[in-house]
């Protein structure tokens, strides 16, 4: 029997929009309630039954903390959770900084195609898959970066069939992904990918002069596209996709960007901001191109939940992502918005040079001599890197749960807190919250989908529902 007068409440968070309150709690679990209730709550006054039962149903009080009601309170949360289970299931192999692009935005530090002194050894990818198969993981994801991953095709065969090899007695679900520009997608390339189901993600900047212009190529586009049509045809549509990069002029043409992908056949777009590594940090105003940025996504957005008003599928997927969070009971396997941090506990970093990096961030900020994530070298003992001091001193910061700044935050239990960022653009890994680039961005962006939602719902909803399939 529920009582509306006498109560417990649980965990939550809240903020306001549109003169309305919407409570958040630990689950994800949001509820849009009239101004003032937060307050009520917290100070146990008498709630309006209909009210209080939508506020029980939904983890937001409770008359008994010992009910068999909290049980499933627990078992959501540790769904939520559920990414540790495992530990790492990414593993990204930089094979090489040997690039044929000159990408203006390049965070990874890229060289010149001939270069001779940045790609990995085959020694080090065999002792590489050695190490990802330490992983207590039964999912396995072996993504291929640089540079340019397929000027080393030999490479990529190799650790390909180093895994297979390996995987005959592990039995692991292994899924093999090359990140790659799509230029260079030879005949032997193309066998390797048939051979094995290798997913190909590769990126497109949006219509040919803006992709042009930030590849400093002018037959870039040209290029990729013929690629992505030959990787298509012979390995299917749905083994190639891609992402783009919103460069300082790219956050000025939303609408072209999006028109782009879906003309090109994409049913998806990741709105995709710089991040400060590599080339890219060089950007003379963060502070500036963080509002841009943040203009440039409600634009896309609003443009894309208008396609699909209009019949026409097409998902944003870092809403998507965020969505999945929200109205869902399940975790997202996206490294960037995870609490504890996706470093290590998601992905591992196995670099061209031999050392093991806790996340891809981390190696870029290796190319500046900054060697501060570097958790050890592919010849170390598993436990050595992964247990080691340096995981360590990280599990110390990487929780938003307690971090100052984050954890009264509305909408912390959508994002995920990144030691790697605030090392990178404020000078220690802790961070500081009220001037974060990062902060700005995802709260913003969260907040104005809670916005759609709240203003928009009959409207957006059965949209938004859609794209969680």
């Amino acid at each position: 029997m529920i009582s509306i007068n006498k109560y417990h409440i649980l965990p939550f968070n809240f903020i306001r929009i549109k003169n309305k309150e919407v409570l958040v709690n630990e689950l994800g679990d949001m509820i849009v309630v009239p101004t003032g209730t937060a307050c009520r709550l917290v100070n146990k006054e008498v709630i309006e039954e209909e009210l209080f039962k939508s506020l029980y149903a939904n983890f937001f009080v409770t008359n008994n903390y010992f009910s068999s009601l909290m049980n499933v309170y627990a078992a959501r949360l540790r769904e939520k959770k559920g990414f540790l289970d495992n530990f790492t299931s990414l593993h990204i192999f930089v094979l090489t900084l040997r690039c044929n692009q000159n990408c203006v935005y390049c965070q990874a530090s890229s060289q010149d195609e001939v270069s001779k002194h940045c790609s990995m050894s085959f020694h080090t990818m065999g002792k590489a898959v050695e190490l990802m198969f330490k992983s207590r993981s039964p999912f396995l994801t072996m993504e291929f970066q640089g540079g340019e991953p397929t000027l080393e095709p030999k490479l990529i065969r190799y650790g390909i069939e180093r895994a297979e090899e390996t995987n005959k007695t592990e039995k692991r679900k292994i899924d093999y992904v090359l990140c790659t520009n799509s230029i260079n997608l030879t005949e032997e390339i193309m066998d390797i990918c048939q051979t094995y189901h290798v997913l190909i993600s590769t990126s497109l900047d949006g219509p040919e002069w803006l992709h042009n212009r930030n590849r400093g190529k002018k037959d870039s586009y040209e290029k990729v596209v013929a690629g992505i049509t030959k990787a298509r045809e012979l390995l299917g549509y749905d083994q190639v996709s891609a992402l783009m990069t919103a460069s300082e002029e790219g956050v000025f043409h939303p609408i072209e960007i999006v028109d782009e992908y879906y003309r090109f056949g994409f049913n998806s777009i990741f709105l995709r901001a710089l991040n400060p590594y590599g080339l890219a940090r060089d950007n003379s105003d963060w502070d500036v191109y963080t509002d841009k940025f943040i203009d440039f996504y409600k634009k896309a957005l609003n443009y894309i939940i208008e396609l699909n008003l209009n019949g026409k599928f097409f998902i944003e997927e870092f809403a998507a992502i965020i969505l999945r969070k929200m109205l869902t009971p399940f975790c997202t396997g996206f490294v960037d918005l995870q609490s504890p941090a996706g470093i290590i506990n998601s992905v591992l970093v196995y670099n061209y040079d031999g050392y093991v990096y806790a996340s891809d961030e981390s190696r870029m900020l290796a190319e500046f001599n900054d060697y501060t994530f570097r958790l050890g070298s592919v010849d170390d003992k598993y436990e050595d890197i992964v247990y080691g001091q340096k995981a360590r001193e990280l599990g110390k910061i990487w929780c938003n749960e307690t971090i100052a700044g984050c954890s009264d935050c509305p909408i912390r239990v959508y994002c995920g807190a990144d030691p790697v960022r605030n090392y990178s653009t404020q000078g220690d890994t802790y961070g500081y919250r009220p001037n974060s680039w990062l902060c700005r961005k995802n709260k913003a962006i969260i907040e104005y989908i809670i916005e759609l939602i709240v203003t928009r719902h009959d409207e957006v909803m059965p949209i938004f529902k859609s794209w969680l399939v």
